[in-house]
């Protein structure tokens, strides 16, 4: 089957673009009766179309008629407006990709602890289904899976000692998975994809707090740009599909994430995991906890789980394409010494800590503010920090022989 897009307006005719060359060849175009109750203008998306006689376009469930014309050929039409809307026939199908790592799995559980609507399906894609890094793997998913909604978390990621030393890696492995899943959605029909950022995206020279408004402003720091500038053109991409396309592709930047699930390998996992695996290992063999940095940088952590739920709201509510960033306040922004502190405690080890000030704290601070999620969602309440890390410690405490280590 060929997979086509069209733009319409009411009443209007349908010219198709990104067809197949030969396409191009035939004298057939579709017109459109669309029902006055939706926008006047619309972005829809032909995923089912048969070559010989496109009746399948009628499923979509947007036609009160179908006309099949001969005598014009097709040629690229598009339309963008801030007053696109694109209304879904029917339940959501979502593929997560990613959907084996720490938000992943927060969003599988949150789904089955009760957010799944009825007649959703939510399809949790690993790399074990797909290297995203392959648009040929990438294309064959989504003609397996025709999601109608994509959650984006897939990513090569690390912690700040392998960013370092890879920054390449990151860069180019993150652009290829990013550019490929939101093509194929473009190219699928999909109605909304939410991806996942970081505050690394943020310049490293900025005023604080950090909001939704200044990616943009200047350098990532110097440790991790790899990763940063990759996971900035996910903005940039969602941009120009609204500008070209008219589609409400969006991000969530959160700030620190953890959780169950997560990478536990000491040498190339993020700050909190790193401490979490550490503090257990400390405990398990009575020695010392050795903690990386001075202990002085700032982060704002947000529990897997308050995440996942934030990401399910923006995929069903937040119709912004500009991305938004999921984060605590910052009246909760912790030294990294407050969250060793928390961990062990945690744990209950009563070992040393020590800090070796030889190693990098990478960047001092990245303060967000979360003022535009708190003018969506006033009443949203994260899971207290300590509990949320108990909670991480006694899950790895008990499931350390399948962990990501």
């Amino acid at each position: 089957m060929a997979t086509r897009r069209c733009v319409l307006k009411c009443g209007s005719k349908a010219n198709f673009f990104h067809l197949p060359k030969e396409e191009h060849l035939k004298t057939k175009w579709l017109q459109f009766t669309i029902p006055q109750k939706y926008s006047p203008s619309l972005v829809l998306c032909s995923r089912h179309f048969e070559d010989d006689c496109f009746l399948n376009a009628i499923k979509l469930g947007f036609a009160s008629r179908l006309i099949l014309k001969e005598g014009s050929v097709p040629s690229v039409f598009a339309s963008a407006s801030s007053s696109v809307s694109q209304p879904m026939d029917g339940p959501m199908r979502v593929l997560v990709t990613g959907g084996s790592g720490l938000v992943g799995r927060a969003i599988e559980r949150v789904v089955k602890e009760g957010e799944r609507r009825e007649g959703e399906e939510w399809i949790f894609l690993s790399s074990k289904d797909a290297n995203l890094v392959s648009a040929e793997e990438t294309r064959s998913v989504f003609q397996k899976h025709r999601p109608t909604h994509v959650i984006h978390l897939a990513a090569m990621v690390g912690g700040l000692y392998r960013n370092m030393r890879q920054n390449l890696d990151f860069w180019r492995d993150n652009v290829h998975i990013n550019d490929n899943v939101l093509y194929m959605s473009q190219e699928f029909g999909v109605v909304k994809v939410v991806s996942c950022l970081s505050t690394c995206v943020f310049p490293d020279k900025t005023t604080y707090p950090i909001d939704e408004t200044m990616m943009h402003n200047g350098a990532p720091h110097e440790s991790n740009y790899g990763y940063a500038y990759a996971k900035r053109m996910i903005d940039v991409h969602n941009r120009a599909c609204f500008q070209q396309y008219g589609l409400r592709y969006t991000a969530v930047i959160p700030t620190n994430i953890f959780g169950p699930h997560d990478n536990y390998n000491i040498e190339d996992c993020h700050v909190m995991p790193g401490l979490v695996h550490k503090t257990y290992l400390a405990k398990k063999e009575g020695k010392p906890l050795e903690v990386w940095g001075s202990g002085r940088a700032l982060r704002q952590f947000i529990y897997s789980v308050d995440l996942a739920r934030l990401f399910v709201w923006v995929l069903r509510e937040y119709d912004e394409v500009e991305p938004i960033i999921a984060s605590v306040g910052e009246e909760d922004e912790l030294t990294i010494k407050d969250a060793v502190d928390a961990v062990v405690e945690g744990f209950g080890f009563k070992g040393e800590v020590i800090y070796d000030t030889s190693k990098s704290d990478g960047q001092i601070k990245k303060t967000a503010s979360n003022a535009k999620l708190r003018k969506y969602l006033p009443d949203f309440k994260f899971t207290p920090f300590k509990a949320a890390v108990k909670e991480t410690c006694d899950w790895l405490t008990a499931n350390y022989d399948i962990i990501r280590k």
